[in-house]
């Protein structure tokens, strides 16, 4: 951990979103931040953030540009106390229909991308390190059309339980936030009527938002006899389901 307490992250996914909202709450709470994102914007995202915030463009399905993003860490601010796994990549479709690059793609985003961004931070993530993996509740309940996002989700929860046993005794504890239907880019393509017939089988009878479910991710962050949990924040929808 740094010398003045404040934590390092890096967030993937973090140009819009939940990891938008993660960014900006670690800054807002005195933390530094690097935001890692595809898009070309997430400089401007983070120079908007201020000074403890830092871009790196690059895909998580790439070694490399999360090699990158870890160095411009080290060369900043010395290491990284906090991982966020958040960039996903939904592709829905009958198992019948999916093509092999849609599956290919969801995966190496949604699975493979988390294990080689831990894989990436370990060598310099100190004790009292946390690793946050964001989930689904499709990891958990089977909706139909969703085998490739349900399948990564649900290996995700798989890697995160390994992870924390396995990183236990290096003092770094690894958890699983599992947001329910919550208001982003992702969800907005979603018909109004998909809509309401998701939110009417949510016992809160709303959609959460990103500053929700960033507030989760901060806590469980700092929680440091948490290791190895799912944490659904989800309004009840797994309960109703």
């Amino acid at each position: 951990m740094t010398t003045n307490s404040r934590r390092r992250w890096l967030v993937t996914g973090a140009s819009r979103g939940l990891g938008h909202a993660i960014a900006s709450l670690a800054i807002q709470r005195g933390d530094k931040v690097c935001l890692m994102a595809r898009g070309a914007e997430v400089a401007d995202l983070a120079a908007a953030l201020g000074q403890n915030a830092i871009a790196v463009r690059g895909d998580v399905s790439s070694a490399q540009d999360l090699g990158s993003a870890v160095a411009a860490m080290v060369a900043h601010w010395g290491g990284v106390d906090v991982l966020v796994n958040n960039a996903g990549l939904h592709r829905g479709g009958k198992i019948g229909a999916i093509s092999e690059e849609d599956w290919d793609a969801t995966l190496a985003t949604n699975l493979s991308g988390p294990m080689r961004a831990i894989r990436a931070v370990l060598p310099h993530l100190e004790s009292g390190g946390a690793i946050i993996n964001i989930g689904a509740v499709v990891g958990f309940r089977g909706f139909s059309g969703d085998s490739c996002y349900g399948a990564s989700k649900a290996g995700l929860s798989g890697l995160t339980q390994v992870l924390a046993a396995e990183l236990a005794a290096q003092n770094i504890r690894v958890n699983l936030v599992v947001p329910g239907f919550v208001m982003t880019e992702m969800t907005a393509g979603v018909s109004e009527r998909a809509r309401e017939k998701i939110v009417a089988k949510v016992p809160l009878r709303r959609m959460g938002t990103a500053e929700e479910i960033a507030d989760v991710v901060w806590w469980v962050a700092g929680s440091s006899y948490m290791t190895g949990s799912t944490i659904v924040t989800d309004g009840g929808l797994m309960c109703n389901l």
